[in-house]
């Protein structure tokens, strides 16, 4: 059974942002488009605010 830590889920300008941690991955994250496409990347984070704050930087390039 995989042990998902999900820490946050954020609604920006019709997108969301979910940063989760896995055991294997550590943090990352993830967006998904208001049209329901998913985005993010295979890099890890070594802390929670580390993952969020580039999300929300993709979030505001995308923007």
């Amino acid at each position: 059974m995989s042990q998902i830590k999900v820490d946050t889920v954020e609604s920006i300008n019709g997108s969301v942002l979910i940063v989760f941690y896995t055991p294997g991955k550590c943090w990352q994250f993830r967006i998904v488009s208001s049209t329901g496409g998913i985005f993010g990347e295979t890099k890890i984070y070594y802390t929670a605010e580390a993952a969020r704050r580039t999300g929300l930087e993709w979030l505001r390039d995308e923007g």
